[in-house]
């Protein structure tokens, strides 16, 4: 190197030795100039749901608050992603904006090299932003928080840590939301009784209920919706908890409803079930009927509610699912008064519910009482399901003969050791022609015209004998058998029996006590028609006479259906002990031939 080469570096590094130095050294010094400004930036937000929120509203001060935040400093934005209905709660990689801006941190051609939000808690929760800020930083992206005053620095601890807290004050103030919003309905529909929205049930429709109780929404327009009457769907409904009551099974009754073209809940009202495929009443529709409370006229919320579920229990950062499960009974509540016309008693209710709660102790062998949906056949069996053997009360079955039609009880279809046996003959048989020609003559005479008014007075004194009767004494019996039983599967285990094998059947057995306590403790007393009413039980009939001399196979049915016949074989004696139970708070009048 001469002489003048010296010199010209010489001067060079006198006029910025530490500059020079540092250059040397690689050491980076901060400052406090600005430079040419914080350049081109894309702004992220994100607006809970529609319906509580203006989107347009929500993305306008949002962004507004980035151009504020990031103007004085020279930022531009020049790029937005603004997510629309997605919780807090649902990661990054899950929402459909912030999902697109993940993907854009790939691309070594975007027009931005920092990212803007109008506010942090609206933007991540939990500890959902450290696990983003990372990918960030390894793109060499700046994240411009308003909550921090500035540009995020992964190694400053008090940014951490502050970001830390956002997270959990982001997730607080969503649990504190929801709490207080449910807080407030359950309140409305205690004391007011105030229908929630959601789909109708069936058999009811939402109306128009006048202007809204809060003063704000209804300067803004919003109108109060209440429940009312869909007078042919409240009719199906009826049908379905009186078939119930009356022995029939869930799919017996979907298959019936089927059979006389009724559409189903879903063909009916198509734009509030897009998600069902409308084929038909199934056993699961009429289940749902059954069991749904707000049939009494009373407002019921929060049966079901929405729980959060790990998407992978493997990998908590995928976040959580939304999925629907019954709540437990402390959660759900109940107006005071009646809220909406009813289409269903009470008592009625709560029987089918004590009756399905007594079948669901009893498993598959209560379960078989019930009459379920039977097969196609060419021809009408009049008496299916109506006539029982007297030996062993099971039903009797059909047996279609080249001679006619007969009823059968095979004993070989009793289990084994059962003390029926012993005295059943090995087959029971009854043909259906003089069955049909008896039991005509004996409803021919009750219904006649001369006959009529002591019918009346027979279902009416029926009625009082009920009435006199103690009707806990069957729920009594049913608990001092599930008792019984206890007390002897205890005397087995003290005995030695491994208390493994009895776990089933006392679990059973302590089921069974349950239920029959609560229909001890619930049956509604029986109360008496009035005469107004049994007269219009039996004009609701129609023609009796008409429909026994006409004999035509489908009338006879609906007939025997109306009246709840029900028949009893004596072999020995060959002889029938017949009942009708018209539907008139279990009056009945009883025959034999």
């Amino acid at each position: 190197m001469g002489r003048l080469e010296r010199v010209a570096v010489t001067a060079e590094i006198s006029q910025d030795p530490w500059g020079t130095l540092d250059g040397l050294l690689g050491i980076e010094v901060a400052t406090s100039e600005i430079g040419d400004g914080a350049g081109s930036m894309a702004f992220y937000g994100r607006c809970s749901t529609e319906d509580n929120q203006d989107p347009e509203t929500s993305y306008g001060w949002q962004l507004g608050n980035a151009h504020k935040f990031v103007g004085p400093v020279g930022g531009e934005v020049t790029d937005d992603y603004f997510d629309v209905g997605q919780s807090r709660s649902v990661p990054w990689e899950r929402r459909a904006e912030s999902s697109r801006l993940l993907a854009a941190l790939k691309d070594p051609n975007r027009r931005w090299n920092a990212v803007v939000v109008g506010e942090g808690t609206r933007c991540w929760f939990g500890n959902q932003f450290s696990l983003i800020a990372p990918r960030f930083e390894a793109y060499g992206v700046d994240l411009w928080i308003p909550e921090l005053g500035g540009k995020y620095d992964s190694r400053n601890p008090s940014h951490k840590m502050l970001m830390s807290v956002l997270g959990g004050m982001s997730e607080s103030e969503r649990q504190h939301v929801q709490a207080r919003v449910r807080a407030a309905m359950d309140t409305q529909v205690i004391n007011e009784g105030r229908h929630q929205g959601g789909r109708a049930p069936y058999g009811y429709v939402v109306v128009d209920g006048g202007p809204h109780p809060n003063p704000r929404k209804a300067a803004e327009g919003f109108r109060l919706r209440v429940l009312a009457l869909d007078d042919v769907a409240a009719d199906v409904v009826r049908r379905i908890f009186r078939e119930y009551l009356d022995g029939k099974g869930d799919r017996a009754i979907a298959k019936g409803l089927n059979l006389d073209g009724i559409v189903c809940p879903s063909a009916r009202r198509p734009e509030q079930n897009r998600h069902r495929r409308a084929d038909g009443w199934q056993g699961s529709t009429v289940r749902a009927i059954l069991e749904n409370p707000r049939y009494t006229g009373y407002a019921i919320f929060g049966r079901w509610t929405k729980q959060e579920m790990l998407l992978d229990p493997d990998d908590v950062s995928a976040g959580h699912v939304i999925r629907f499960r019954r709540a437990t009974p402390e959660k759900v509540v109940r107006s005071r008064g009646p809220a909406h016309p009813d289409i269903v008693l009470v008592e009625d209710f709560t029987q089918a519910q004590l009756l399905r709660r007594a079948k669901g102790a009893g498993g598959l062998r209560t379960a078989r009482k019930a009459e379920r949906a039977g097969r196609t056949t060419k021809r009408t069996y009049l008496f299916r399901g109506r006539i029982r053997c007297g030996v062993c009360k099971r039903k009797m079955e059909a047996s279609p003969r080249a001679h006619g039609m007969y009823y059968r009880c095979p004993a070989r279809t009793l289990a084994p050791g059962s003390s029926a046996l012993a005295e059943h003959p090995p087959t029971v048989y009854i043909r259906e022609d003089p069955l049909l020609e008896a039991v005509n003559a004996w409803l021919g005479r009750l219904f006649a015209r001369e006959n009529v008014d002591r019918t009346v007075r027979m279902l009416i004194e029926s009625q009082r004998e009920t009435t006199r009767s103690n009707v806990h004494e069957q729920a009594q019996k049913r608990v001092n058998d599930a008792e019984a039983k206890l007390r002897r599967f205890q005397a087995a285990i003290e005995a030695g029996i491994d208390p493994a094998a009895l776990v089933e059947v006392v679990n059973q057995a302590q089921v069974q006590r349950e239920a029959a306590r609560a229909e001890l403790a619930n049956a509604p007393a029986p109360t008496a028609a009035t005469d107004a009413e049994i007269w219009a039980m039996i004009d609701s009939l129609g023609d009796v006479a008409l429909a026994l001399t006409d004999q035509h196979p489908d009338k006879l049915v609906t007939l025997y259906d109306d009246l709840r016949l029900d028949i009893v074989y004596d072999n020995e004696n060959e002889a029938i002990d017949v009942m009708a139970s018209p539907r008139v708070n279990s009056a009945c009048v009883r025959g034999g031939t």
